[in-house]
């Protein structure tokens, strides 16, 4: 799942804008800096995922556009990044209608993973001296050194590169940023909106597409005016000062001058539709050109090779031999699945807990003698499930380590092409610095596992820190993560050899999350459609 984000302070109709200091919009000051030369006894349970094609895959709040299709890879084969995000950047005046623009760009295009960011979230911390002209409505927030473009640029090159980022959150009651940002993640489409979009070089060349949306000075006026005493409790003295003072000087000098660089001018903002149709006509065509086919490549590559030396199967002794006999027949009951799968999951885990770094300790036992010992060396261990299946590792997990922190990542094929897609991931914060479990019950193509380890990557997760566990994978799903990722621990209980022409493992255990929760799989769902 994926939402238009970036709330920020909406299309740019706050009062705070303008030349920081003294508030001087100067007209010897240069562009030049700014822009460049032009269950089993029970009734079988259905599946709920919807398969539904006939309605638009999105929910609507009323602050925000959810999607509910899948983000599909932005990475091929070997792991790497392959494609960035489409970038829009959205200018114009203050209260010219840029974020309604942008809002309808993003629901004309129908796309999943569509983060709309704002460039009024990144205004500049103010001095005490900054905040008292502030709020007598004599600070310029309409110049351009009100904003922070360092971190504007560092933030844009993460999310075009599918990192996470996180947003600082301004209050526009008070002038400040809040103490608590916002994360966002996985992009296909960026829109950066703004009155300052275009007001710099670096920043421009991170734009695909740049747009200006030109609304009639008076209309602007009065939407401020609207807004700045409905919404923001301030009076219309003060609006207009700031107005008059700054908001139409910085217009004429800063933000005018650059409808130049635009690829599109839309007059009348959203009242334009023949404009955003054009628009949405040619992101479309982008993104066509941009489309990836992984789990082909992935069949077909890095096999007939010696299995990698970051593979580690538990040992098949009589006992894990015997349980493998009882989850993989066909005629085992649903509560014995169960039994036997935990079992399994269990001592696949403590396996596991062993390649953690530990470090030398000495404690002393009660009877007052030195022990030698070994204790965990690292911070903290974060367990991530990948959904459906993965979760049913969860205890096993939180029953060995105590306080772990749990994430989940819901990956799922999409029937038409056959590819992985993201559609939903809640992971705990400063994963950065954990050693993170991951966990599927079963891995064929490897596609939905490299889906789940480029997204902790995203996340500035270490790649000698992620161990994936499975407890029966393919060889192929194997070559295709260690290959993708060398630096992955891989466990599992089993490695069967090979994979059938509709991504099954064979001799494999059949789909782990039906036989687990006692669901039905449609006819033409492969096994791994939930569990890859």
């Amino acid at each position: 799942m994926a939402a238009a984000a970036g709330d920020g302070g909406g299309e740019g109709v706050h009062e705070e804008r303008g030349a920081p200091g003294d508030g001087s919009t100067s007209g010897a000051e240069s562009l030049d800096r700014l822009y460049p030369a032009v269950g089993a006894a029970r009734p079988p349970r259905k599946r709920t995922t919807s398969q539904c094609k006939s309605e638009p895959p999105l929910l609507r709040t009323s602050k925000r556009t959810i999607y509910t299709a899948g983000r599909p890879p932005w990475y091929n084969e070997h792991g790497t990044q392959s494609k960035e995000a489409f970038v829009i950047g959205l200018g114009g005046g203050s209260a010219s209608g840029k974020t309604t623009v942008a809002r309808m760009i993003i629901e004309a295009l129908d796309v999943p993973w569509v983060v709309l960011l704002s460039v009024d979230s990144f205004y500049k911390v103010l001095t005490k001296q900054q905040q008292e002209q502030a709020a007598s409505n004599d600070f310029n927030f309409d110049h351009p050194d009100a904003f922070d473009f360092d971190l504007i640029i560092s933030t844009l090159k993460k999310l075009k590169q599918g990192k996470s980022v996180t947003i600082p959150i301004y209050d526009f009651t008070t002038h400040s940023r809040k103490k608590e940002w916002k994360t966002l993640y996985g992009a296909n489409v960026i829109i950066f909106e703004g009155i300052m979009a275009f007001a710099d070089k670096e920043l421009l060349e991170l734009l695909d597409m740049k747009i200006f949306v030109d609304t009639d000075s008076d209309i602007r006026l009065v939407r401020r005016l609207r807004r700045d005493i409905g919404e923001r409790g301030r009076d219309i003295e003060g609006v207009i000062k700031q107005y008059n003072k700054f908001v139409k000087p910085a217009f004429d000098q800063y933000i005018q001058p650059t409808m130049r660089l635009a690829d599109i001018v839309v007059p009348r903002g959203s009242g334009n539709t023949v404009a955003i149709d054009l628009i949405v006509q040619h992101v479309h065509s982008q993104l066509e050109e941009r489309e990836l086919s992984v789990r082909a490549a992935l069949a077909s590559a890095h096999q007939c090779h010696p299995l990698p030396r970051t593979l580690s199967v538990l040992k098949s002794t009589p006992q894990v031999r015997g349980m493998h006999t009882i989850i993989r027949d066909n005629e085992t009951s649903r509560d014995e699945f169960i039994f036997y799968s935990k079992r399994l999951m269990r001592l696949l885990i403590e396996h596991a807990l062993s390649f953690l770094p530990f470090r030398s300790c000495t404690v002393q036992t009660p009877q007052g003698e030195d022990y030698e010992g070994r204790s965990y060396s690292g911070k903290q261990i974060t367990g991530v499930s990948i959904l459906r299946a993965g979760e049913t590792m969860e205890p096993a997990l939180r029953a060995v380590c105590k306080d772990v922190r749990i994430g989940t990542i819901l990956i799922q094929t999409n029937s038409n092409t056959g590819e992985p897609e993201l559609h939903y991931l809640r992971l705990p914060k400063d994963i950065s610095e954990d050693h993170v479990i991951l966990m599927d019950c079963t891995v064929s193509t490897g596609a939905a596992a490299m889906m789940a380890v480029r997204v902790l990557l995203d996340h500035d997760v270490p790649e000698d820190k992620i161990f994936l566990l499975s407890l029966l994978m393919a060889e192929m799903g194997v070559h295709s993560v260690a290959y993708a990722f060398p630096q992955v621990k891989i466990i599992t209980t089993a490695v069967d050899k090979k994979v059938n022409n509709l991504f099954r493992i064979i001799p494999g255990i059949g789909n782990f999350g039906d036989r687990y929760f006692g669901t039905d799989a449609p006819p033409d769902w492969s096994d791994d459609t939930l569990d890859t």
